[in-house]
């Protein structure tokens, strides 16, 4: 590959630069300390350990692009994949802790559907799988609506079943930490996004600037030790996407890509939304901006706000029993429709 194609190129570069001036410094007769030679032999070794996952990244790059030649297009977005970002909002340290809460929420009703998780950074995960959700209808019963739950059951992609969970989550309660008692409220934004497939939204190389860093916190010494941790920033939209995850170069950087595809493809479809927004404002839009639930500790009471619904279970709902919830909403969206 050449330097403009291989968006690797640059760091390939910069590490044989290390390791030969490294090299030149043992071969240097005057460069005699012992403890200095063994430092730089140390050195010497970490560099060959990064030269290396940086061209079997380099590599991996070159066949995926082989690979997508012959790749399936048809998979449709409904049923792909999930990636789940949750932000803390207003709030300050208790938004933060309700962040937390929201992802251990989510992960929980995975878990209970056999949805596999998969972690990417704090606060983001990837959702795989199909699983089945009860199927409710709304009728009017002599001028009233009222929602039944039916004995259907539908197959849902994990995107499918969470997508509509986008959206201002806020809560209300007395947090821990306050000594008088009062109740606060503070929020917490819930973005899910596709896993898009690389051709549907294609990624020029040269709009991308790739930065190659040591990963901190658990993973043990080969994360820290190495630069396998991946910043990746899309020039034209300015989006930048951290992937710190995995243990190799190359699987973060799958996942940053696969993360940047996916809020590409969330800008066009907002795009979209937005030009025929009018004919959905009674649900809303899906949007991270929106206010869609409040979560009332006091009351025991989840409400979402843009179908005027109620539950008072609100220990179970955070527990990840979300079956009932997500399952009505569709009932209202299927009517919308």
């Amino acid at each position: 590959m050449t330097e403009n194609n291989n968006p690797y190129q640059a760091a390939i570069a910069e590490c044989q630069e290390k390791l030969k001036r490294n090299q030149s410094l043992l071969a240097d007769p005057s460069f005699a300390d012992s403890a200095m030679q063994a430092l730089v032999l140390e050195e010497i070794e970490q560099i060959k350990k990064e030269l290396t996952s940086l061209e079997q990244a380099a590599a991996a790059l070159a066949e995926d692009r082989n690979s997508q030649e012959g790749a399936d297009l048809t998979t449709s977005v409904a049923q792909s994949n999930a990636i789940v970002e949750i932000r803390a909002g207003a709030g300050g340290e208790e938004a933060k802790i309700w962040a937390h809460e929201l992802m251990r929420m989510y992960q929980r009703f995975c878990l209970d559907h056999h949805l596999q998780i998969e972690l990417i950074d704090d606060l983001v995960f990837k959702v795989k799988g199909k699983t089945e959700l009860p199927v409710f209808q709304i009728i009017d019963k002599d001028g009233v609506e009222e929602l039944i739950e039916t004995d259907q059951v539908e197959e849902l992609g994990a995107f499918a079943v969470l997508r509509y969970e986008a959206g201002v989550h806020r809560v209300q309660r007395v947090p821990t930490t306050e000594a008088q008692g009062r109740l606060h409220t503070s929020t917490a934004s819930v973005a899910v996004l596709p896993e898009i497939h690389a051709r549907t939204i294609e990624i020029r190389d040269e709009d991308l600037e790739l930065q190659f860093m040591r990963a901190s916190g658990a993973g043990g010494q080969s994360v820290n030790k190495t630069s396998s941790a991946v910043r990746l920033t899309h020039i034209p939209s300015g989006i930048v996407v951290v992937a710190r995850s995995e243990r190799k170069q190359t699987q973060n950087r799958q996942i940053a890509l696969d993360i940047l595809r996916a809020k590409l493809w969330e800008i066009e479809e907002e795009k979209r939304q937005a030009a025929v927004g009018a004919a959905r404002k009674n649900i809303g839009r899906n949007m991270r901006a929106e206010k869609i639930k409040t979560y009332n500790f006091p009351q025991n009471r989840l409400s979402d706000h843009r179908i005027k619904q109620s539950w008072h279970n609100l220990s179970e709902i955070l527990e990840g029993k979300l079956d009932e919830v997500i399952a009505q909403f569709r009932a209202y969206l299927t009517r919308e429709k």
